[in-house]
């Protein structure tokens, strides 16, 4: 690693390995007043940090940004408050135990499943200067250290989140603030120079846009760094039979209130059965709405992601299937099986669709933008992992960034550990 936004990341990696062994043995009481401390620190300066995404605003406006990818980059007032208020609830949640007893043995032996920080964790992400916060949180319950980097659009304001709330919090519980670090280069090679150093941080956290984030996997593979990718999202509804057309529309509007995240509707299907009766009053729901309907025949894939069309965010895709067990293929198999959801009043239709998906999160009248850390586990998250292997699946919060480690002890001494 030999350009100076490579000795940059080394230098950030190599501060946040030190100032995560305060965090290793760190007791509770001292890891959630870090917790409040930000959370309050947050409140404190809405001005100073308003003022900093202002700026991140002007710049981006300036360029020629989208509505859409300026309403992520965008820190308000209820946004900052909503914030903090994660930060009070996530210290509120007891830290998960070190070890659990797996079998006390007949040899005398008790084996233990024992949960270890991984060290220091990477974590990229675009325009959305809240994961600063939402990271750094999930970073310090789980007592690793960690380099955080974010592209020129939200610099700022991370930076000024870092800076007002994040370090100063850490320091007045007592930990190093150098243990989470953001770093201070704009050029997107941070981001390559990042999932590079797999001495020092052997997990990053990748949040992004698609192509861009699956190549950083492909370059993170190359060097040994595992990666938890967020590239991909884009929810399903799928009307079923027993769907009353007051249901369909409820979660149709209730999956459609923001346009620019990965959970929000983006593919409609409507049980043919239902499609000639129930289309009329979708359409013209969705033009209340203002959204575009795209019907068929489609010029584009049927699991096309519009949220991450800066021109063309606020589209759906809308299509006829032939039953639960179709509908669950199509959501399965030509969408990234972020989530989906089926709209019925029939509970043995709804378990066909249910036991036939298998992407991260099935729902059942409800919305597929419940699929977050905060309104599905309570928690801040991450981000949401799609892998089809085995580990953190779904939304990835504090208890998934651990390592499993065996122990085994004598059971009569094993009240001294």
């Amino acid at each position: 690693m030999s350009s100076p936004v490579a000795a940059t990341v080394r230098a950030c990696a190599e501060r946040a390995a030190k100032g995560a062994a305060s965090l290793v043995n760190a007791p509770g009481s001292a890891i959630d007043a870090a917790l409040r401390g930000m959370a309050g620190r947050v409140r404190s300066a809405v001005p100073a940090l308003i003022a900093a995404n202002e700026a991140d605003l002007a710049a981006a406006r300036a360029s020629g940004m989208s509505e859409a990818l300026q309403d992520r980059l965008r820190l308000t007032g209820a946004r900052l408050d909503a914030m903090s208020e994660q930060l009070t609830a996530l210290a509120e949640v007891p830290d998960e135990p070190r070890d659990r007893i797996v079998e006390r043995r007949p040899d005398g032996l008790t084996l233990l499943e024992r949960r270890r920080p991984v060290g220091v964790i990477g974590a990229n992400f675009e325009a959305r200067p809240n994961v600063t916060v939402d990271v750094a949180s999930q970073l310090l319950k789980s007592r690793n250290g960690g380099v955080l980097r974010t592209g020129s659009a939200a610099l700022r304001s991370s930076q000024a989140l870092m800076d007002e709330a994040v370090a100063p919090a850490l320091a007045e519980a007592g930990l190093d603030p150098d243990a989470v670090q953001l770093i201070p280069a704009e050029d997107r090679s941070a981001a390559y120079a990042l999932v590079a150093v797999p001495d020092l941080i052997p997990l990053v956290i990748l949040r992004g846009s698609g192509e861009s984030t699956r190549d950083l996997a492909r370059e993170a593979a190359q060097h040994g760094v595992r990666t938890l990718a967020h590239a991909d999202g884009g929810g399903v509804l799928y009307i079923a039979p027993g769907a009353t057309p007051e249901l369909a529309h409820r979660m149709v509007e209730e999956s459609l209130d923001r346009l620019g995240v990965c959970n929000r509707l983006n593919l409609l299907l409507l049980d043919r059965s239902l499609h000639d009766e129930l289309l009329p009053g979708i359409l013209g729901l969705l033009g209340r709405l203002g959204i575009d309907a795209s019907l068929p025949p489609h010029e584009h894939p049927r699991g096309f992601e519009w949220a991450l069309d800066a021109e063309r965010a606020a589209t759906v895709t809308v299509d006829a299937v032939d039953g639960p067990e179709e509908a669950a293929r199509i959501a399965d198999t030509e969408t990234s099986g972020l989530a989906a959801a089926v709209a019925t009043e029939d509970a043995a239709i709804a378990r066909r669709f249910l036991d036939a998906y298998g992407g991260s999160g099935g729902f059942w009248n409800c919305p597929t933008r419940l699929l977050d850390g905060f309104k599905l586990l309570r928690l801040p998250e991450t981000g949401i992992n799609i892998d089809r292997v085995p580990g953190p699946r779904g939304p990835v919060t504090f208890r998934d960034l651990s390592l499993r480690q065996y122990v085994t002890v004598p059971t009569e001494y094993l009240s001294e550990l």
